[in-house]
């Protein structure tokens, strides 16, 4: 899993949000020395996460973008049964420095939140639900949210007043409470 890097992962995100860029502007963006980032995008490039930007960049200047808007990991992917442990591994590290990522961006918001006007601060969210499913309604949900959140990618351009909307999923099993 070539994604599976706390700088990769930081260059993605990054580049989704921002837009292409070359390694040194990710550099200063990120506290990161332009060596180390131009390595990452690299390794990203590799494995089919970033490319190059062909509408930007002259001689040296090398410009990259994201080559998808989101990465999705789901149950049904074939690194969860992979024979090498090292690729689950990685899938694990992967999930850790995602749930840490989520963190740290609703930490900043709510940081924040009392610079953002009302109409923001009342569109914001911070819930948690608790359901008794089965596992196939779990996934059933799953998918139609993910549905939900595609429509509204595909529906929403760029426009004055839009903002960058951040959208977490997690979704897991709890275990059973032990019985007393």
């Amino acid at each position: 899993m070539g994604i599976a890097h706390p700088l990769r992962m930081r260059l993605l995100s990054s580049l989704r949000e921002r837009g292409p860029a070359t390694a040194s502007q990710l550099a200063e963006w990120l506290g990161e020395s332009s060596g180390a980032t131009s390595y990452h995008l690299r390794q990203l490039a590799a494995f089919g996460f970033v490319e190059d930007d062909p509408d930007r960049g002259t001689g040296r200047e090398r410009w990259w973008r994201s080559a998808y808007d989101s990465t999705l990991v789901d149950g049904t992917s074939e690194v969860l049964d992979h024979a090498d442990p090292r690729v689950r591994g990685a899938l694990h590290l992967y999930q850790q420095e995602v749930a840490a990522y989520h963190a740290l961006e609703q930490a900043g918001f709510l940081g924040s939140f009392d610079e953002w006007p009302e109409s923001w601060r009342e569109a914001s969210d911070l819930s948690d639900f608790t359901l008794n499913l089965t596992a196939g309604q779990a996934r059933e949900l799953v998918g139609r949210l993910h549905t939900i959140i595609e429509e509204y990618r595909a529906a929403a351009p760029e426009t004055d007043g839009t903002h960058p909307v951040r959208v977490h999923l997690h979704a897991f099993p709890r275990p059973p409470e032990p019985s007393e």
